[in-house]
């Protein structure tokens, strides 16, 4: 192994089942360098960083760490070889402070006498890679970003000097991404390296040094970023030529919107404003955008439009007033949601039920008597995997066997397939690859051909500013104002994110 090598991993393999998530995969990363790694859904990424982090043991293969061949049963034997992995979903506990997660673990005897020198050594180290942390706040008052922070100095202090990021962006505004790529490139020159994960193209050719591409489950190349393009990424990625274009349709409106939004006001049972006097309209054959940090009332929006929860307000769908509906009332006016939470097989299918069971899931109470028709529900099964490209051994496969991609088609062909005249499609393209969202934005702009009207809920604001006819842009329940998002930069965008301007030009 090379000396300026920090990881080296030769040949590594590991299945499940039938299933061969890596096979002998090998790449380096070097001290002090950024490597991205890149793949479609399924390619084995989740699987190939879990093995690096100690949470799975490969089948064969080896991993050298600055130069030492490790052999790691558990998270704990990866953070002693320095290795360290930030989540997606950060592993928090919510109640307590930052300075209490960073050293969780490590309390011994006399911890609370030496408190102060701890905490005086965890603000030199933050100071150290330019971090900004309160270590006395709690973690459920904090922003996304700041719990980012935080997961990282708490590797960083358990002695992590290879950090592995996954979808580190994912709920960033543009203005924190940017600050955290700035504290990425100031760790790289003290001699960190990185792998960070991510679906976002434009981002690793802005802080990559390297990327090294997956697909199905096999290496397709590493390449030096400033040597390719996010053209050549793609096709490495899916196999093939690969338009990186968003498609952007327009279509008729209706004539009168479809949907009215009046002074909407929500409550939660904590006495806490989550929406705060919403209004706006929507017509048949509109996309309209949400954008907001998460937690800014998107969710509350979905809950109240579908009756899950109950507000003020007035919220008009076709001269009737979704208010005073129940969930079942509404669904049959023609409103679906696809909703897609962190746990997409916790609240949006049943992961253990085949492919043809959670598509009835929809449907079933509309069967005639007790039985529910399976043959021809299977038969329905078997049309909607060919016609949305769900790549599935069989209709009868169990969906947590799925890749995300294929999970997130079933969730929106299942609503389709409902003919709803109104969607709420709530964070579609989270965790999803190139290739899976351009078929994903397909579908949207057929069903805006049919008139429908459509609420796009999403975190990318490229995605949401390419595909949306409007966007309104939520900050702490409030309407910061609804833009149009190709006169619109994408900075104004987030500052309005961020409650620091609305689309008036009024600053905050």
């Amino acid at each position: 192994m090379q000396m300026d090598n920090a990881v080296e991993v030769q040949n590594l393999s590991k299945s499940f089942g039938t299933v061969r998530s890596n096979q002998n995969i090998s790449l380096t990363v070097k001290k002090g360098e950024i490597l991205a790694l890149l793949g479609e859904n399924g390619s084995g990424k989740s699987t190939f960083v879990n093995m690096l982090a100690g949470i799975y043991t490969p089948e064969s293969g080896t991993i050298s760490i600055n130069g030492e061949v490790q052999h790691f049963s558990s998270p704990q034997d990866a953070i002693a070889a320095g290795i360290g992995m930030v989540h997606q979903h950060f592993k928090l506990v919510e109640v307590m402070s930052a300075l209490e997660n960073i050293t969780l673990g490590e309390r011994k005897a006399g911890f609370f006498i030496q408190k102060n020198k701890i905490a005086e050594k965890i603000r030199q180290l933050a100071e150290q890679f330019g971090f900004a942390i309160d270590l006395d706040k709690k973690i459920y008052t904090m922003s996304v970003s700041e719990k980012q922070t935080v997961e990282i100095v708490k590797i960083l202090y358990q002695g992590a000097r290879i950090l592995i990021l996954d979808e580190p962006t994912a709920v960033l505004t543009p203005q924190e991404t940017e600050n955290l790529f700035s504290t990425l490139r100031r760790m790289r020159s003290e001699g960190c390296s990185i792998i960070i994960i991510t679906h976002k193209l434009n981002e690793v050719m802005s802080i990559s040094d390297r990327v090294t591409v997956l697909h199905k489950g096999k290496l397709a190349g590493t390449v030096c970023t400033k040597d390719t393009s996010e053209e050549e990424l793609a096709g490495m990625m899916i196999g093939e030529k690969v338009n990186l274009s968003y498609e952007y349709i327009k279509v008729p409106l209706s004539e009168k919107p479809l949907l009215s939004i009046k002074k909407l006001s929500f409550v939660n049972k904590s006495g806490a404003k989550r929406l705060d006097n919403i209004t706006f309209d929507l017509h048949g054959g509109e996309m309209l955008g949400i954008a907001g940090i998460v937690g800014s009332g998107q969710k509350e929006l979905c809950e109240v439009l579908t009756g899950i929860s109950a507000a003020s307000g007035s919220a008009i769908f076709e001269g009737s007033e979704l208010l005073k509906m129940s969930p079942l009332e509404i669904r049959r006016l023609g409103i679906r949601m696809n909703f897609v939470p962190e746990d997409r097989l916790g609240m949006g299918l049943v992961a253990g039920m085949d492919v043809t069971d959670n598509i009835l899931l929809r449907s079933y109470d509309s069967s005639r008597g007790i039985f529910i028709d399976r043959k021809s529900g299977g038969k329905h099964a078997e049309d909607i995997v060919k016609r949305y490209g769900i790549a599935t051994p069989s209709i009868h496969n169990a969906v947590k066997q799925l890749s995300g991609g294929n999970i997130q088609k079933i969730l929106l062909a299942r609503e389709i397939e409902m003919h709803p005249k109104f969607l709420i499609v709530s964070y579609p393209f989270r965790g999803l690859d190139v290739g899976a969202t351009n078929t994903i934005i397909a579908t949207l702009n057929e069903q805006k051909k049919h008139g429908i009207a459509i609420l796009l809920i999403a975190e990318d604001i490229d995605q949401i500013c390419a595909i949306c006819d409007r966007v309104m842009v939520l900050h702490d329940g409030k309407n910061m104002g609804i833009i149009d998002p190709k006169s619109t930069t994408k900075e104004t965008i987030g500052l309005m994110m961020m409650g620091k301007y609305t689309s008036d030009g009024v600053s905050k």
